[in-house]
C-alpha cells in the first residue's frame, strides 16, 4: 500500500482531493504514508484519528499534505468546522472515511476504495485481521471530474495488492 501511495503521489498536485474508503486495517493510513513520502512532506504521517486533521509541510517545495480522518465526524457541518476548503486549493488533501462528507470540497477528486478479504476467503491468508502485507488488498481508484479525465493512474502489481485497473470516469 505504501508503494502504491508513492506512485500515486507522482500524479498529485495542489488542489487534489483524495477520498479513502475501506474497513479498519484496510491500509488507508499506510497508503497516505506512501503519498506523503512521494510528495516529500515532513513526517511522520500517522493516523489523525484523535486530532482529526494534520498538515504536513513539504520539504521539497511541493504542496503540503493535509491528512484528515473523518471517522469521528457525524455530518457535513462538522467537516465545515474544519475549514478544509480554505486549504484545499494549495494542498493535496487526503481524507480517510470521507465518503459522503467531503465531496463538496472539490469538483474533481480521486475516490480510492481499499478492500481486504475477510472470514473464510481463501485469499485472506492465515490471519485476515493482520496488518501489513499478510492479507491481500484490492484497490479500486475512480477519478471524478475533468482533472482526472484521461489520466492513467498507476496500475502496478505489488505483493498482496490486487489492482483491478483504473476506473476513470
Amino acid at each position: 500500500m505504501r508503494e502504491y501511495g508513492r506512485r500515486l503521489a507522482r500524479l498529485l498536485r495542489a488542489g487534489d482531493l483524495v477520498v479513502l474508503t475501506g474497513d479498519l486495517g484496510a491500509g488507508k493510513t499506510t497508503l497516505t504514508q506512501g503519498i506523503g513520502e512521494g510528495l516529500g512532506v515532513r513526517g511522520p504521517v500517522t493516523s489523525p484519528t484523535f486530532v482529526i486533521a494534520r498538515v504536513h509541510p513539504s520539504t521539497v517545495g511541493g504542496p503540503p499534505l493535509v491528512h484528515v480522518d473523518a471517522y469521528r465526524l457525524g455530518d457535513i457541518a462538522e467537516v465545515d468546522d474544519l475549514d478544509l476548503d480554505a486549504s484545499v486549493a494549495e494542498s493535496v488533501t487526503v481524507v480517510e472515511w470521507g465518503a459522503g462528507l467531503v465531496e463538496g470540497l472539490a469538483t474533481d477528486r480521486l475516490e480510492v476504495r481499499l478492500e481486504r478479504p475477510r472470514g473464510d476467503d481463501p485469499d485472506a491468508g492465515d490471519d485476515p485481521d493482520a496488518e501489513g502485507d499478510a492479507a491481500a488488498r484490492t484497490v479500486r481508484v475512480t477519478g471524478v471530474g475533468d482533472r482526472w479525465a484521461g489520466v492513467r493512474l498507476p496500475v502496478v502489481q505489488l505483493p498482496g495488492v490486487r489492482l483491478p485497473g483504473a476506473d476513470l470516469d
